[in-house]
């Protein structure tokens, strides 16, 4: 990926199977298998690059970016060309997993909006994608970094489901089959997406009782794994007009679903 696309904006990179001279504290990268924080490291030191390569012969070796914050485009694309993005996502990650996304991205306007959507239709088209792709990205000031791209309906783009006329599953069929893609626009001013992370709690059906009670409009996708600590075992999302509401509720749900609160 980094070869690829190393004429676009990128952290600083390297591909290395011994030790060199590098700006510390740095990010190592698994060449591949890595997800959710899983194959990577954070050095702070040539000796952490040391032991690490002892482990794992060959690595990618990037800049820690200093970030604002990250976001993920998601976007489709048909064999014909035919190309779609959805409005950038704000994502929030806790331990190298994402926990919440929110859509708009509250920070951006207009114009930044654009041209995140716009790079990553570039991305799109350069790697002759068809279906559905995330883009994931570090915002820093003015600037956009690509950090890992996810060549499939994603994570970060499950808010589609509620919060665009197209969701990015309906989408990824309507790319791969080559028929012309669906619309993207939201369905509502914001649409925010939590997590459920597997805790103490494996019964799900009294926090059903509790919150879809306590909050009508919040959405609950359930992917029926076994419930680990730290597992993703499914998310909710709600859409509405007041940002801080819809966050506040989607915290209360993911707390009251893994059994970190009981009321």
């Amino acid at each position: 990926m980094r070869e690829k696309l190393a004429h676009l904006p990128n952290p600083k990179w390297q591909v290395v199977t011994q030790v060199i001279d590098w700006e510390y504290p740095a990010i190592a990268k698994a060449i591949s298998g890595g997800y959710d924080g899983r194959g990577v490291w954070k050095l702070e030191s040539k000796s952490d690059l040391e032991k690490l390569l002892k482990e794992v012969p060959k690595l990618i070796l990037e800049e820690l970016v200093d970030f604002d914050f990250e976001i993920a485009v998601m976007v489709a694309r048909s064999p014909h060309g035919q190309g779609a993005s959805w409005a950038p996502t704000r994502t929030v990650q806790r331990d190298g997993i994402c926990i919440e996304t929110v859509t708009p991205v509250p920070e951006f306007d207009e114009k930044q909006s654009q041209a995140a959507q716009d790079l990553a239709l570039k991305i799109a088209d350069e790697i002759g994608l068809v279906g559905v792709m995330a883009v994931e990205m570090f915002v820093k000031g003015e600037q956009l970094l690509i950090n890992e791209l996810a060549l499939r309906p994603h994570n970060s783009g499950h808010w589609t489901i509620e919060g665009s006329v197209t969701s990015q599953f309906e989408q990824h069929l309507r790319a791969i089959l080559d028929l012309p893609l669906g619309e993207t626009s939201m369905t509502a001013k914001w649409a925010v997406m939590g997590n459920v992370l597997g805790g103490s709690k494996e019964d799900m059906y009294r926090p059903y009782l509790h919150l879809m009670a306590r909050t009508p409009a919040l959405k609950f996708h359930q992917y029926r794994k076994e419930v680990r600590p730290g597992r993703k075992i499914g998310h909710v999302t709600i859409t509405g007009d007041d940002l801080v509401e819809l966050r506040q509720e989607v915290e209360h749900a993911l707390a009251y679903m893994s059994g970190e609160i009981d009321e």
